[in-house]
């Protein structure tokens, strides 16, 4: 495995992408409101990342057709923006990449639609403590597995399980690199084992939570991702770069 260590003017270079997606998705979770299409949020946000003069760069990744993922209630991660409106009382994953000049920006966040339930709220808490914790207790020598297995110890502790099968990333020149970073370890006995973080990785967190099972399953659509239970999940992700030994947020406004 080879993880690339970026310079600071790198650093800053990947720091320009990340906050524009910064910028939209607090755009978006400013005017987003009950009533609109999936459709009309993903123009939004495409709108907003060309007006920033940075390109959508989950359009056409991988075949992806649209500019911004919209996970609405029970789809986690990778929805897929279409005509169905957003109602009172819904939850709404939103997850942005943008390219600037090469270098690439990446994160999300799930957002409420009016008054939520507080079964909700406290499902959209656990993503977002937990990349927050995560964050917290990043170091330089600490190995990716044990970050993947603290990561899990915490959703579980909350009464949530973390989706399998996906993880975190590395991002940089390119939207996806390595290292992976699930939420979850396949096994505790080898977390001693794996790279290393070391100053000059970026990578993005993205703790995705499912209510009691945490085994996805694709829809037809071939991009929307549930889990096996069938009820609400959320996700939160930022992307970070490891300065003097601590992660820094890039996404950030």
């Amino acid at each position: 495995m080879s993880i690339t260590l970026r310079k600071k003017t790198e650093i800053q270079k990947i720091q320009t992408a990340a906050n524009v997606v910064a910028q939209t998705l607090e755009y978006l979770n400013k005017n987003v409101k009950a009533g609109m299409s999936l459709l009309e949020v993903d123009k939004m946000g495409e709108d907003f990342l060309l007006s920033h003069n940075a390109r959508p760069a989950f359009k056409g990744l991988y075949g992806f057709p649209n500019a911004i993922c919209t996970s609405l209630n029970e789809v986690i991660i990778h929805g897929l923006p279409d005509k169905t409106i957003i109602k009172e009382g819904d939850i709404l994953g939103v997850d942005i990449g943008s390219e600037i000049a090469g270098w690439y920006g990446d994160a999300a966040i799930t957002m409420p639609i009016g008054k939520i339930s507080k079964e909700d709220e406290a499902l959209i808490a656990c993503s977002k403590d937990a990349l927050y914790f995560a964050i917290d207790i990043i170091k330089e020598g600490m190995r990716f597995k044990e970050l993947s297995y603290e990561i899990e110890n915490f959703i579980v502790s909350r009464g949530y399980q973390p989706l399998v099968d996906f993880c975190g990333h590395g991002i940089g020149k390119t939207p996806h690199a390595e290292p992976e970073i699930p939420n979850y370890i396949s096994s505790k006995a080898n977390i001693k084992s794996g790279p290393k973080i070391k100053n000059g990785m970026v990578f993005c967190l993205e703790p995705m939570i499912c209510a009691k099972e945490r085994e996805p399953v694709i829809l037809a659509d071939k991009w929307s991702v549930v889990s096996k239970d069938g009820l609400r999940g959320s996700h939160y992700e930022h992307e970070l770069a490891v300065i003097d030994g601590k992660a820094r947020i890039l996404s950030k406004v």
